[in-house]
């Protein structure tokens, strides 16, 4: 995500617990722009080796980040911090009423929580679609996918991703997800429920501050 890595460095101050860290390179945005502690979460054990693994190679930030192997509902830090930062997670989780509360006792009074965001509409069940291709080496990767129901905010996906070497498919894997995505208004009635107050923000991302 280019574009949210380019404006989010405006934006972090102070210590900070990512939400989702995957293979860490918001974590690097983070660490570039503050001084502050971080706290990494990310439960998969792959995205954490690789996360580790870059960490490793930036040697002075191993004393400021913590990288914690906990789902976005299951954090309790030791103290709370300034900012939150949730990029690429909000859509994969359901009870929403449980994280938001679950952040909030995670920062300090005034404490900022920032997540990307655009509202869209709900795509229309049908048959596959090339959403990327690109070749490496003698291989080309092609990454397909279909909407296959749409209940509310709840949508139900099915991707393809495959691989060709000369034109014939040598691999080719198949992933279902569901995702949640609530409209704005949806999000501003459950984030000010939660204690929190939008403010300005850049486009694509919302940043909330926490109650005093």
């Amino acid at each position: 995500m280019p574009e949210i890595r380019e404006k989010l460095p405006a934006l972090v101050k102070g210590s900070v617990l990512e939400i989702g860290a995957g293979t860490g390179l918001i974590t690097e945005v983070i660490a570039d722009a503050t001084d502050g502690e971080i706290f990494a979460l990310e439960p998969s054990l792959g995205m954490r080796s690789v996360l580790l693994s870059r960490l490793a190679g930036r040697r002075e930030l191993l004393e400021r980040v913590t990288v914690l192997p906990y789902g976005a509902l299951d954090v309790e830090l030791d103290e709370p911090v300034d900012m939150i930062v949730m990029i690429a997670v909000l859509y994969s989780i359901e009870d929403r009423a449980s994280l938001w509360a679950t952040l909030a006792r995670q920062l300090v009074p005034g404490g900022r929580l920032v997540f990307n965001f655009r509202e869209r509409e709900a795509p229309t069940p049908g048959d596959d679609a090339e959403m990327a291709s690109y070749r490496v080496g003698r291989h080309t990767y092609e990454l397909w996918g279909r909407t296959l129901e749409v209940e509310g905010e709840r949508i139900s996906a099915r991707f393809r991703y495959v691989i060709r070497h000369g034109g014939e498919v040598i691999s080719e894997d198949v992933v279902d997800s569901v995702t949640h995505r609530p409209s704005l208004a949806t999000l501003v009635a459950e984030l000010t429920e939660a204690g929190f107050t939008r403010e300005d923000a850049p486009e694509g991302l919302l940043v909330w501050g926490l109650e005093k």
